[in-house]
This record gives structure tokens, sequence and C-alpha cells, in this order.
């Protein structure tokens, strides 16, 4: 499949979804493709090359269904390759976005892709969530923060909910989790979050593969004593 055909592909698989890009966007999105089955080959970015593969477990499972109305800044923490974080962007031009990773080589990476496509407003961070949700420059400045990282949901929350603002929302994306949505009811609530929290869950479009998008509302500000240093989130979730 040659640019201009792989670019209306693109285009076509938004569409299937409800989403709406320009020729533009969908170019942005196969040069991010391009680029990262190309630094694929020396670091290990991802396990998904295939075109059609990456077009639709990467750049629309990052975009579709979700909700950011009214949010201005985002910030995606634990965003390895990029993911969610600039497919948003990508799809939400005027987002405000930062990118937080703990290995230097992947913000490396990033950096490239965002200085080839142009993309502005767009702050990159190599180092641990525990790290710089104490720190007064990025704790509680988000209305959004959204996580496509693998560690379960309690730990996810000490990492993710002290960088949101009072009433933003920290968006889970999962494949499914519904025993870890009940197992960190406590976290939720004890980092400032909504007890009752929102849940879509759907089919990715083309597959079968299951998806959940998990909505917590910050109610009050993060306890002062979280996060706890680097490692114990994961090591000792709140239960």
């Amino acid at each position: 499949m040659n640019k201009s055909d792989s670019i209306i592909y693109i285009i076509k698989e938004f569409n299937k979804c409800g989403i709406s890009i320009t020729e533009t966007q969908a170019s942005k999105y196969f040069t991010f493709y391009e680029m990262l089955v190309e630094k694929n080959k020396v670091m290990n970015l991802t396990g998904i090359t295939e075109f059609e593969d990456v077009v639709r477990k990467h750049f629309i499972d990052s975009c579709v269904r979700v909700k950011l109305s009214g949010t201005e800044s985002v910030m995606d923490v634990g965003t390895g390759a990029g993911f969610p974080g600039l497919p948003l962007k990508i799809l939400y031009p005027n987002l405000k976005i930062t990118l937080l990773d703990s290995l230097n080589k992947r913000i490396l990476f990033i950096d490239e892709v965002v200085n080839t496509l142009g993309l502005t407003n767009v702050e990159l961070i190599h180092g641990r969530a525990e790290d710089f949700g104490v720190n007064p420059k990025y704790r509680e400045r988000y209305d959004a923060v959204v996580s496509r990282a693998v560690a379960n949901l309690s730990s996810l929350c000490e990492y993710c909910l002290p960088f949101v603002k009072v009433g933003g929302r920290f968006i889970s994306y999962k494949s499914s989790a519904s025993e870890e949505l009940m197992a960190a009811q406590n976290a939720i609530t004890t980092l400032g979050g909504d007890k009752n929290v929102d849940t879509d869950e759907f089919s990715l479009p083309g597959s079968d593969d299951r998806r959940m998008l998990i909505y917590i509302t910050k109610r009050f500000k993060t306890p002062r004593n979280y996060p706890r240093k680097a490692g114990t989130p994961t090591k000792s979730p709140i239960l």
C-alpha cells in the first residue's frame, strides 16, 4: 500500500468509528507509523508493527470513544512509544499535552516524532510519576490524565491522580478491569477520586478485542503523603 492509499485507509478507518479526520491529520498518523516501525528495528517500542494493526490497535484505540470535551491540558503517564498521548494530540491539535515516561530512549524517540510532525504545546518528561507527582509545577495541574500503562488500577491511581486538578479526570485505558475496579475503590477515594466511577466497555472496531475506559473524577486534593516513594505504588498498592 503506497502513502496515498495508506492515508485514505486511515481516514476511512477513523470514519468507521465515527471520527472525522483531515488528510493532514491522516498524513501525520502515517508518518508516525513509519517512524515507529523504523525505530522499532533498533529498540523495543511495540510488538504491533503491521500497518493495519497499528492504525487500529494504537491510533484508533488511543482515540475512540475517549471523552475530552472541555479539556485543555492532558498528561499521559507511562506513555511508552507515545500512546495514547500523541494520537490524541494529532486528533485534537489544540490540546496542551505532557508525555511522561521513565525510559529516556522512548522520550527521545517521541521528541523526534513531535519535531517531524510539527506538533506544538507538547512537553516531554523523562522520569517517574512518583517523583514528578510531588512537584508543584505538575501536581494537580491537568484537566485530564490518561494512561494505557500496564499496571493494576490501584497503582495507576497513585501514579496519575496526583496530577489531576480537582474537578478533572483520570482516564484509564484497559482491556477489561471489572475486578481491578472493585479492588481499587479504596485507592480511588484515598487519593481524592469520586467513588462513583464511570466506565465505557466496548469492542475495538473491526475486531473482537474488548476495551474499557475508566473515568475517575477528582473530588478533593490528593493527600500530601501521596504518591509514595518510587516503586512503592507497584509493590504495595493501596488496598
